[in-house]
């Protein structure tokens, strides 16, 4: 495979800071953004795993990596390093669906962030196929994260209040583990602040060529 770009691989819990780190890049690099989070599968579609226990049983588990397409989101990808440019979903949280795509292109950059709470599920076939430039796991204190994700959760009317509480709580236990699954996978663990200065001293240091994992 011939690769134009690489990625920039955001993971980390919900509500740590990703997507404002990715914003970041694009604002001071003109590096571009692929939302792995709209490449959720619809909220009818067969076989979603569920939440086993607790107050949300029954409900659908967003946090799995199983209501995710982990084939589409790494096929757009690969298509972004290799053509720099792939057709993307547009996907409603609210609606838990699709809603419609765009068309995603790099404009001549060669590097590109991606960025979502299932990111560390692309991390070793993307360090495998040379599309790699390096990952991050973008983490900070769980109950800064938890008030974070809840305001940003409520503000954008993503579920019901209770649902998105109850989730919220499930998540900051699980922020511990979230961040050794990405270190098991070679993430390097930051605040976004961190991040951005490392890739921005990077950059500076050699060029856009500079950031390697």
């Amino acid at each position: 495979m011939t690769s134009r770009a690489r990625v920039i691989v955001l993971a980390g819990p919900s509500g740590a800071g990703k997507s404002r780190l990715a914003e970041r890049c694009a604002k001071a690099f003109g590096w571009p953004t692929l939302r792995l989070d709209d490449f959720y599968r619809d909220g009818d579609a067969p076989g979603l795993p569920l939440i086993a226990d607790g107050a949300n049983a029954g409900l659908v588990d967003w946090d799995h990596p199983g209501t995710w397409s982990h084939e589409d989101a790494l096929a757009a990808l690969e298509q972004l390093c290799t053509t720099g440019a792939t057709e993307v979903p547009t996907y409603s949280i609210s609606e838990s669906r699709r809603t419609g795509s765009q068309r995603l292109e790099l404009g001549g950059a060669t590097r590109f962030c991606a960025e979502g709470i299932f990111a560390t599920e692309i991390v070793e076939e993307c360090r495998r196929a040379g599309l790699l430039a390096t990952a991050y796991c973008i983490t900070q204190h769980p109950a800064l994260t938890f008030w974070r994700r809840l305001t940003r959760d409520l503000r954008e009317h993503r579920k019901p209040p209770l649902v998105l509480v109850r989730r919220g709580l499930a998540l900051a236990r699980a922020q511990r583990q979230i961040v050794r699954r990405a270190t098991a996978v070679g993430c390097r663990v930051a605040t976004g602040d961190r991040a951005f200065t490392e890739l921005r001293e990077a950059r500076d240091q050699e060029g856009d060529h500079a950031v390697a994992g």
